[in-house]
């Protein structure tokens, strides 16, 4: 029988023939009785009897007559009910038996589906036992089905992954199962089911040794790849800490050189080499910050910090390359911004400093001008860095931000450089959630906008100083430096002040008659101009001051001669045009500071070849392996007035500091380099924190000495019991610093 054909009943020709009899004698019984009742009638009507009564016949067979008819009628009419029900029952037996076909069918349908899956199919009783089993799971296990019904469900597991329950109560976990001579994967899926003899689970397992072997493939390349990339990291830092040795060696006695009497000429030769160490430098710290970059080893230390400080001295420090390019450089900071932000200063600063140093790289005339302004958009703090360099192309402007690219890859750039100093600004700005972008057209310069959403800061009373109120003042600034000038006006005019600009002698001179002027700011070069075609015959109440770079102080003598009773050193901090601006009859004394300050530099230089220590000079014991960098820390400290004790190596150095201690003349300050022969510097100074321990006498600052700046080295230095580190090439300023915190004249942070 076909699916969905349906049986149709056949009526043969002896059942029509009975039911035909039948009706036949149906019908000649009630004729006869019909018959037989009137001839009773018409014989009881001939009959003479005194009794009878033709009447009460009559009605009497009548009655019986319409009884036997009452019958009938019932007989037939249950006939046809019997006969309706019976239709019924054999309609429904036919749809049974077409229901029980079709179920036979879904069934066979279903079995051959299942069989034909390439999944294993299992089920199991409340027992364990197997009451079914597809062809791919008796493969599997080896064995007919008819030896599996009824057994344990056992298959040999070698390996047993984790157990999931997801939220529909479905069972998830993979195996590793043994079959004969190889090993599959089997993910399986458990859940409950309803079988013929109670609650059953229902096991379906996919064959995923592919996938587990592909992703333990992928586990084995990643571990690799993360191998591969720590030993890359390894070897930088190795690379850094050796080429940085020799770097300090070379910057350090660069240094000592220029403090010698020199002729022009090697002079010359001096500043050359030690700019080119500089620029060596850089490029070493660029690599080694992309590759920490790269390794996902960037990790951001916010604190409080003071943005006006760090911006004005990111703007110092470069001040110094863009002074020696003869361009300009300043710096406004918005008022509206609060003194104190939350963020990571260290990685902040070093992304102004690229933006800074690559503007002055690209800008031969004009100038580099340093915004900090809010953030309208994402109230937070946004930074401009605008340049008037030769800009960028369209389609440079993206590809600069991208590794070791630069807008002129060609092999006739003209600037050089790795082009790394913008992706790992960009890199360090996305780490700090914010966003960097440039706009620039091809001779008209370039501007790169950061935006930080830096949290505001509660004011510790780092941030210097508070905005002065010059309601009322008058300010006329001359200069023709167009960056700096606009700066100032906006600053001033921030202030309260009403400040007008001046760009050459003749409009300066148009602008003395005009009004009174409660304070001049003069640019060097047109000082001398103006006081030789002007004079400063003006009110004595008025300020006058001169904005100088810092190689042109020996000219405050002959300035302050000439009528001048202040100077700003360029570029110009808001905290000391502040105090210029609001200082009363102090104009006299800030210069005669500044003529002291000139004196004693004359004489410290006069005096840099004398290498008598002063009789309050420091004890300094210094381990430093290496010849030239103990040698060059030798004379600096000998410069300073120090009493340095050099050693070799961490055992040499851990000897020197107990004997020192013996003859009661213990060091003062104990400079370690961490990397040495035999023991390093970092169990040299647990060595010493441990005598120190146990003798209960007072601790010796230790500071290490390291070409290794990452955060995780200082961690090192400072678990190892040291104070703090200085890094290699070393800053003769920062040497001053940590020699005057352990005189106990400042304190230090580490």
């Amino acid at each position: 029988m076909e699916p969905g054909h349906k049986s149709t009943k056949v009526t043969k020709p002896n059942s029509r023939n009975t039911r035909a009899l039948v009706l036949f004698g149906r019908s000649a019984m009630a004729t006869l009785a019909v018959a037989s009742g009137g001839l009773g009638f018409i014989a009881g009507i001939q009959a003479s009897s005194t009794s009878y009564n033709p009447h009460a016949y009559a009605t009497g067979a009548g009655t019986l007559f319409a009884a036997t008819c009452a019958v009938i009628a019932f007989l037939l009419a249950r006939r046809r009910k019997d006969k309706a029900e019976r239709r019924k029952l054999e309609m429904r037996l036919e749809e049974l038996a077409d229901r029980n076909w079709e179920l036979r069918e879904a069934e066979e349908r279903a079995r051959s589906l299942l069989e034909a899956q390439g999944d294993l199919i299992v089920r199991r009783d409340t027992q364990g036992r197997v009451t079914y089993a597809n062809n791919v799971y008796c493969a599997l296990a080896g064995a007919s089905r008819e030896t599996l019904l009824g057994q344990p469900a056992t298959l040999p597991v070698l390996e047993q992954g984790a157990i999931e329950i997801l939220a529909d109560g479905t069972r998830v976990h993979d195996q590793k199962i043994a079959a004969g001579d190889k090993t599959r994967w089997i993910a399986w899926r458990e859940v409950a089911v309803r079988g013929e003899d109670g609650s059953e689970v229902q096991s379906v397992g996919r064959d995923v040794t592919g996938r587990v072997e592909a992703e333990r493939g992928f586990a084995n390349a990643r571990d690799a790849a993360q191998a591969a990339n720590d030993a890359k990291s390894r070897f930088l830092a190795m690379v850094s800490h050796e080429i940085r040795t020799p770097l300090n060696g070379l910057l350090g006695m660069a240094d000592l050189l220029l403090d010698t009497p020199l002729t022009p000429e090697q002079l010359t030769y001096a500043k050359a080499a030690k700019t080119s160490g500089e620029t060596l430098l850089s490029l070493i710290q660029e690599v080694l910050d992309f590759s920490k970059i790269e390794a996902g080893k960037l990790d951001l230390d916010p604190q409080p910090f003071a943005l006006v400080p760090l911006i004005e001295e990111a703007v110092e420090l470069m001040a110094v390359r863009a002074q020696a390019k003869d361009i300009e450089i300043a710096s406004f900071v918005d008022d509206r911004l609060p003194a104190m932000f939350i963020g990571d200063a260290a990685r902040l600063r070093q992304v102004l400093l690229n933006l800074i140093g690559n503007a002055i790289k690209f800008t031969e005339q004009g100038g580099v001008a340093v915004i900090a302004e809010p953030d309208d958009d994402r109230d937070g703090l946004r930074l401009i860095v605008r340049d008037s360099g030769i800009g960028l192309r369209p389609e440079d402007q993206a590809r600069i931000f991208e590794d070791f690219e630069q807008a002129d890859g060609s092999s006739t750039r003209q600037f050089g450089g790795t082009g790394l100093g913008l992706a790992i600004s960009k890199r360090l700005v996305e780490r700090m959630a914010g966003s960097i972008g440039v706009d620039s057209r091809p001779g008209e310069g370039a501007t790169f906008d950061v935006t930080l959403p830096l949290r505001a800061a509660t004011d510790d009373g780092r941030a210097g100083f508070g905005a002065p109120d010059l309601t009322g003042q008058n300010v006329l600034i001359v200069t023709s430096a167009e960056i700096e000038a606009s700066l100032l006006e906006r600053r001033l005019n921030g202030w309260g002040a009403w400040a007008r600009i001046a760009r050459s002698e003749a409009e300066a001179g148009a602008l003395f008659a005009e009004r009174h002027w409660h304070t001049l700011l003069v640019d060097f070069p047109l000082a001398r101009p103006i006081i030789d075609n002007n004079g400063l015959a003006t009110p004595a109440d008025q300020r006058r001051l001169v904005l100088i770079r810092p190689g042109d102080r020996h000219e405050l003598p002959a300035l302050k001669a000439a009528g001048f009773t202040g100077y700003l050193v360029k570029p110009i901090r808001s905290a000391s045009l502040a105090a210029r601006l609001t200082a009363h009859n102090a104009f006299e004394q800030a210069l005669v500071d500044s003529v002291d300050e000139i004196n004693r530099n004359a004489l410290d230089a006069t005096s840099a070849g004398d290498t008598g220590a002063k009789a309050d000079g420091l004890a300094v014991l210094v381990a430093e392996d290496n010849e030239i960098n103990a040698l060059l820390i030798r004379a600096l400290l000998d410069r300073l007035g120090h009493r340095p004790t050099v050693v070799g190596d961490g055992h040499t150095a851990v000897d020197a500091w107990q004997a020192a201690r013996a003859k009661n003349a213990p060091f003062d300050l104990v400079l370690m380099d961490v990397q040495m022969p035999g023991l390093d510097g970092l169990e040299a100074a647990r060595r010493i924190r441990d005598l120190e321990a146990a003798a209960d006498g007072p601790p010796t600052r230790i500071m290490a000495l390291t070409a290794n700046a990452y955060s995780e080295d200082r961690a090192a230095c400072l678990s190892a019991g040291m104070d703090g580190l200085l890094v290699k090439p070393l800053d003769r300023e920062r040497l001053r610093e940590v020699l005057e915190a352990a005189a106990g004249r400042a304190t230090l942070a580490a």
